[in-house]
């Protein structure tokens, strides 16, 4: 479906006659027949109302080209507008990792809204040409569907590199490791964001008394909002799971300084007497015993390596060593 800069493109379909059959998007408010309209609008939203049949009310037109939304769905009169958000058919570059799709239902008509591509749509919309979506139950049963299927490996590829990151905590570099595992969880962040309203509003679709959404399409409605929820909890679990494993590299980075801090106290400790010791012979004063003798040199430096070896014993009966 097409994208444009500076006003939102209109696209009609109709299913009439076991045949689907494509319309300009003006010609929909004078559809009188008993199929199936589509009308979707894609592109910039700004002033698209106008664009809108008029058969959309006025409630429901605000709500389609709403700069903001979230995952909802409201019953309004004999119709039903319900938010979703899915993966763009191309990657964006906005905090929202998700796209928003706003659906005004009612019966055998449709209108949906998006600012960008959605990946979903093309399912969606090989399931009209299949002649499988007659009324909007079928449509939004099939938007949901099409876009649970879309997120859940994503969601499982969260999860699995998280593992690998579980995996590797003892032998990767600490560093490079916490951006990883920093990335994974506000990753989780993001999704878990609008992937939990989204089983909400699907959940509420489901309990709406139109007689155009089936026992089928409330299965499938049902279907897809546990989908969502199995989602939302495996997103809070990588949260959870990212949180704990940067605590633990936290606390392996402080065990590996301290480490190092005391391989360095112990180092120090084995050299201050040696500095005292050779500090005190090296001064330039009279008086410095064995200062001419020819074994002094070697004599000294086997007193230092004496004192170095008492250290080391004194820290091996402390077991200082060990750790």
């Amino acid at each position: 479906m097409a994208n444009s800069e500076t006003s939102a493109t209109l696209r009609a379909m109709i299913f009439e006659d076991g045949a689907v059959r494509e319309i300009e998007g003006d010609e929909v408010a004078d559809y009188r027949g008993v199929g199936f309209v589509w009308l979707h609008a894609e592109g910039a939203l700004g002033d698209g109302r106008a664009d809108l049949p008029s058969y959309v009310p006025h409630l429901a037109a605000n709500a389609l080209f709403a700069s903001e939304t979230r995952p909802r769905c409201d019953e309004v009169d004999e119709g039903a507008l319900i938010n979703l958000r899915g993966n763009a058919l191309e990657p964006t570059r906005d905090s929202d990792r998700l796209v928003s799709i706003r659906v005004w239902v009612e019966g055998n008509r449709v209108t949906s809204v998006s600012r960008r591509p959605l990946a979903a749509l093309g399912k969606v919309e090989a399931a009209m040409r299949a002649g499988r979506l007659t009324d909007g139950g079928d449509f939004v049963s099939a938007l949901a569907q099409a876009i649970s299927t879309e997120l859940d490996p994503e969601v499982a590829d969260l999860g699995d590199r998280l593992d690998d990151c579980e995996a590797e905590i003892e032998e990767a570099d600490i560093y490079t490791l916490r951006r990883r595992i920093t990335a994974l969880r506000s990753q989780a962040i993001a999704l878990r964001r609008f992937v939990a309203p989204d089983r909400d509003a699907l959940a509420s679709m489901a309990q709406l008394p139109f007689a155009w959404i089936s026992k089928e399409d409330r299965l499938h409605l049902r279907e897809a909002a546990d989908r969502f929820a199995r989602m939302a909890e495996e997103l809070e679990a990588v949260r959870e799971r990212a949180a704990l494993l940067h605590e633990q590299l936290t606390d392996l980075r402080a065990e590996l300084i301290d480490r190092r801090s005391l391989a360095i106290a112990v180092i120090a400790f084995i050299f201050l007497p040696l500095t005292f010791v050779t500090g005190l012979l090296g001064m330039n004063v009279a008086g410095i015993p064995f200062a001419h003798a020819d074994w002094a040199f070697w004599g000294v430096v086997g007193f230092c390596m004496v004192i170095a070896l008492l250290v080391l014993a004194w820290f091996a009966m402390r077991q200082w060593l060990d750790d």
